[in-house]
């Protein structure tokens, strides 16, 4: 499966989107809404919005967001950070998200994700893992990154499939802000246990970066975040080099 979509990744604290090198030191870069305006227009297929301190401060602030969002913007939605509940999921839909995205507490409660595909459905279910290689084993981190869980990444993945899990949202701590190119070894790893659409986040810096992960056919899709809040690259472009690539 080659990525057909280009997804713009807004990771959020407060009122801006913020930027990180992995998964630390924050950067403002802009505002969620006039961030998604400008994707939306330029041919972005899918928006996914992460509160980064939402499951540390115990709340997720996206909903005016989202409700803003959805009045210009016409593409699917994800949103994540801090969803700990069926409350809490009923909320982000009422305001507009098309899908959630799971992390610290699918990790807490995995029981949790089978309630969440049970009334919404698995195409509504995304499950974010945050994953760094610890000891030469690639181990699954929580609270945006900040805690080890100590479980294994593979092991992880075949549970959140077994759960209900419709797509996973794979994002490289160690790669995560450096622009410095996609974890191919990590996309490898996973790639013949991965049953269910990935999304892979973490490290595009360039067009070449793109053109390397085209080659691995279980990427459904890339979250991109820095290129684009920096302009250095631009969607149409991305497009441009995945048609030409989609048949190599």
């Amino acid at each position: 499966m080659r990525p057909t979509r280009i997804i713009s990744r807004l990771d959020i604290k407060g009122d801006d989107v913020i930027k990180s090198i992995n998964l630390e030191g924050l950067k403002k870069v802009g505002k969620p809404n006039e961030l998604s305006k400008k994707y939306y227009k330029e041919g972005i297929d899918e928006i996914l919005m992460i509160d980064t301190v939402a499951t540390l401060y115990g709340r997720n602030n996206l909903q005016e967001i989202i409700k803003k969002a959805t009045e210009s913007i016409f593409v699917p939605i994800t949103v994540g950070g801090g969803i700990r509940s069926l409350e809490d999921a009923e909320k982000m839909f009422k305001s507009g998200a098309d899908k959630i995205a799971i992390n610290s507490q699918a990790v807490k409660n995995p029981n949790f994700l089978k309630e969440l595909k049970n009334i919404y459905g698995s195409q509504a279910l995304v499950v974010s893992i945050e994953t760094k290689k610890i000891n030469n084993q690639y181990e699954v981190f929580i609270t945006n990154g900040r805690d080890r869980t100590n479980i294994n990444l593979l092991d992880w993945i075949k549970k959140c499939q077994d759960f209900g899990a419709g797509e996973i949202l794979l994002t490289s701590i160690d790669k995560e802000g450096t622009g410095k190119g996609l974890d191919l070894e990590l996309l490898k790893f996973v790639q013949n246990i991965v049953e269910i659409p990935i999304i892979f986040s973490g490290g595009v810096g360039n067009i070449n970066h793109i053109i390397e992960a085209l080659k691995f056919k279980n990427l459904d899709a890339l979250a991109i975040a820095k290129t684009l809040h920096y302009n250095q690259l631009n969607i149409n472009e991305i497009k441009k080099i995945i048609n030409e690539n989609k048949d190599n």
